[in-house]
């Protein structure tokens, strides 16, 4: 085995015990309530991205890629943002502090206890009157009918949508807000992990619908924390679909 195939297999092990390790997130959760003055989201920010460098390893997007999501905000503006995948927060804590005055972000999280600790950590930072938590999956069959009647995410009104769950989700899920008509001509779209672990398919998508339904950027960057395995941002630009 190569040093890099190594390598990488120690990262995807690392992923998946971030994933699925609570032990972690906990211990997260009071690093930054222990450590950030409350309502200091810069502080909160800092933290979790020593935690993620020194502790343990953390599947948000880090510091090197979350300046291109701090970025893609401030240059959308949006007023109403969505989020699929909150894991413990960082990226809401990121949308958060580059949206204008007055905006919402919904997070769409599958599991109920990184929902939790994304909470804490957003109430702890004082973002949380315009940050929330929706659980659920895009494919439900329940939680695209809640963001319109319980939170009011009504017909072309994201500006902004951040993707950085499961990667085989990427394509279907943005195609089943597209359907419902979310999604305003014009709005942002920012994929974390195109390139490691993957979404060759979401790729593709824009590749071919590039210039029709879709203007891409891909940047190239590195996973999160680390230098030397490289991936991919995707910002994309709808266009609106075309007559």
């Amino acid at each position: 085995m190569s040093r890099i195939s190594y390598l990488w297999s120690l990262l995807k092990s690392a992923a998946r015990k971030g994933e699925t390790d609570d032990a972690n997130k906990l211990a997260l959760v009071e690093h930054v309530t222990a450590n950030a003055p409350r309502g200091d989201i810069d502080a909160a920010i800092k933290l979790i991205d020593e935690f993620g460098s020194r502790t343990a390893f953390l599947m948000n997007i880090g510091d090197e890629k979350g300046e291109l999501l701090d970025d893609a905000v401030r240059r959308a503006r949006p007023q109403i943002a969505l989020e699929l995948g909150a894991f413990c927060g960082y990226s809401g804590l990121r949308i958060a502090r580059s949206a204008p005055e007055g905006s919402r972000l919904y997070s769409v999280e599958m599991n109920p206890f990184n929902a939790e600790v994304a909470t804490r950590i957003w109430e702890h930072a004082g973002v949380a009157d315009r940050v929330a938590a929706v659980v659920g999956a895009i494919d439900d069959g329940k939680t695209l009918g809640r963001l319109t009647d319980e939170f009011a995410v009504g017909p072309g009104s994201v500006d902004f949508l951040f993707i950085d769950h499961h990667q085989p989700c990427y394509l279907p899920d943005l195609l089943q807000l597209l359907g419902a008509g979310l999604l305003r001509p014009g709005a942002t779209v920012l994929a974390d992990n195109v390139g490691f672990p993957g979404s060759p398919k979401y790729r593709k998508h824009m590749r071919e619908h590039e210039g029709v339904d879709w203007q891409t950027v891909e940047h190239k960057t590195h996973l999160e924390y680390q230098s030397f395995v490289p991936d991919l941002v995707l910002e994309s630009t709808y266009l609106g679909e075309k007559a």
